[in-house]
């Protein structure tokens, strides 16, 4: 770890750290509804929610996949320096993942859990560049009365992708992050296009 490369990461590291743990709990429980991180400098292409959901999730016993777009000397320093994770270089390894949306239309690898063991998934961090503008899906599930529509933009495979690799209890939980803003998607969580619903 090169000390040259270590940049500032949360003003308050414990207040900070404790309020975008809860952030990202309420995103997962309550999905699809944007919750908002407080603030910390954006980072080697980190956007800051990304980075704080990083701070606040990572330590030594959470290894992480890098999408290449993410992978620097910069990040893997920081990430080493400020949460102890360990970086892996197969998707099978980790237990968090870094995206960004090149990445979405192949989610093969990272590890939907066991059946007995469905909590030991890999959960994935996707940073969008805003988290609306996409197709309209409407998600059900649990953490949502009757409905929720959101449109987040994502390729046009992630859907399909998704639905593979979520045989619940097995599966992927996902927060989408932009900004200083997040999103959660549990893999309980049914998503369907609005468009095809109409067809």
């Amino acid at each position: 770890m090169s000390s040259q490369f270590l940049l500032p990461a949360f003003d308050n590291p414990a207040l900070s750290s404790q309020l975008s743990f809860r952030a990202a709990l309420r995103a997962l429980a309550e999905p699809g509804l944007i919750q908002t991180l407080p603030a910390v400098q954006p980072i080697a292409g980190l956007a800051s929610a990304t980075y704080a959901l990083c701070l606040s999730l990572l330590d030594a016993d959470t290894p992480v996949w890098l999408a290449p777009v993410f992978d620097s000397p910069v990040l893997r320093s920081n990430l080493g320096f400020h949460c102890g994770c360990p970086i892996v270089e197969n998707r099978e390894e980790a237990l968090f993942a870094i995206l960004d949306t090149r990445e979405l239309g192949d989610l093969v690898g990272f590890d939907g859990g066991s059946e007995r063991y469905p909590d030991q998934s890999c959960s994935l961090i996707v940073q969008l560049d805003a988290l609306d503008s996409g197709e309209c899906m409407r998600w059900q599930g649990p953490g949502i009365e009757t409905e929720r529509l959101v449109s987040l933009p994502l390729p046009p495979g992630f859907w399909a992708q998704r639905e593979r690799r979520n045989q619940f209890p097995r599966g992927l939980d996902i927060f989408f992050s932009a900004g200083e803003s997040l999103v959660g998607l549990p893999r309980s969580t049914r998503c369907k296009a609005l468009a095809q619903e109409a067809s």
